[in-house]
């Protein structure tokens, strides 16, 4: 089965364009080939690709309320599909549409108080496009820009993720740190061995096909 992951958030600034470039290029490594869709309408992955002089997989910009209908033209026997969806909160055709598709809903969150304040807005949208859905969709946070690589008992990254937990959210095991690798890499070539996205990719597949 393909493996379709959407980044999704109500706001702007969470990361996630930069965490859906990363991780195709992590999903790219591993074999799984993957297909990239720009569906923002500022184009803001289509144009890091053409800054670096592309990338090793096709990037493909469809920033239309019908994604989820197109998408499928572009996929050939590729196994895997990362979409960058816009913000809900300006965008919300074609966030949901490009939902309606993905089976893995990934929010990035960074942990701060006013990130899990947003939370809430998020998951009533989550809810509206389930029930437009077949089959439902995983949803997982990344904790995305944290003050350290792995998760730790104590400080504001743990304190984030037992507040997601109790609120019912799955809080992926892997976590992203504030490191200008990943701040600093827009228009770069991305060297993703070694990196947490590698770490993301691995358990997204592994989620996948468990």
């Amino acid at each position: 089965m393909l493996l379709s992951c959407a980044f999704v958030n109500l706001k702007p600034g969470v990361g996630k364009t930069t965490s859906a470039i990363w991780l195709a290029h992590a999903l790219h490594e591993s074999g799984m080939s993957p297909l990239f869709v720009d569906g923002d309408p500022a184009g803001s992955a289509l144009r890091w690709s053409d800054l670096a002089d592309g990338f090793p997989f096709p990037v493909v910009a469809l920033p239309v309320g019908d994604v989820h209908r197109r998408v499928d033209d572009f996929l050939g026997d590729r196994r895997a599909v990362v979409f960058d969806a816009p913000q809900l909160e300006d965008h919300a055709r074609i966030a949901r549409s490009i939902m309606r598709h993905a089976n893995e809903w990934i929010i990035p969150v960074t942990p701060a108080p006013i990130e899990l304040d947003r939370m809430a807005p998020i998951r009533t949208e989550m809810d509206d496009v389930e029930s437009l859905r077949v089959e439902p969709a995983r949803t997982a946070v990344l904790l995305n820009r944290t003050n350290r690589h792995e998760p730790t008992r104590t400080g504001p990254d743990a304190d984030a993720r037992e507040v997601l937990t109790e609120r019912g959210y799955d809080v992926l095991g892997t976590q992203i740190p504030r490191l200008d690798l990943y701040a600093q890499s827009f228009g770069m070539q991305v060297k993703v061995k070694g990196s947490a996205y590698m770490d993301l990719a691995e358990e997204l597949m592994k989620r996948h096909t468990a």
